[in-house]
């Protein structure tokens, strides 16, 4: 391969939007790879481009990170994925998105009423939730779908 193929870390994280922090983690996670200059610089092949907004797409998707490795180790000697790759793997991934939908759904049509949290603050959470017994659950946002209870990714 031609060195004027190969683009620095600064170059990826500048064409992908990526920090330099989440590349080394994707390299150390086993998503990307990269090659070393005599000094130990990293250098990443154009295609990496493609797999970073593979990443990126997934991740907004709410695929975790397991998901997504699992996705690019079933391509052929870690080869970028196609367009026909992304159709396959985000298939399976389609009900998640389905799930998604239906929860943000729920909680517009819900959101002038009760924001699910049994906090008692607002007038009608006394009939959602009288003597805040949804405490008892646990903690946070026990009424809301288990979808929208979840921590928020860390936007790796």
């Amino acid at each position: 391969m031609d060195k004027t193929d190969l683009l620095t870390i600064g170059e990826v994280a500048h064409r992908s939007g990526f920090p330099q922090s989440a590349l080394r983690f994707y390299e150390r996670e086993g998503l990307l790879r990269a090659t070393r200059t005599s000094g130990g610089q990293r250098r990443y092949e154009r295609s990496v481009l493609r797999r970073l907004a593979f990443i990126r797409a997934a991740r907004t998707l709410g695929v975790g990170l397991d998901e997504v490795r699992d996705g690019l180790d079933r391509l052929p000697d870690g080869r970028t994925p196609t367009k026909a790759d992304w159709t396959r793997l985000s298939r399976s991934w389609r009900g998640r998105l389905d799930e998604q939908i239906n929860a943000l759904v729920a909680l517009r049509d819900g959101l002038d009423s009760c924001i699910g949290c049994g906090c008692l603050s607002l007038k009608r959470c006394g009939l959602y939730n009288p003597g805040d017994r949804v405490a008892e659950g646990g903690a946070g946002a026990r009424l809301l779908p288990p979808l929208l209870r979840r921590t928020p990714a860390d936007g790796r």
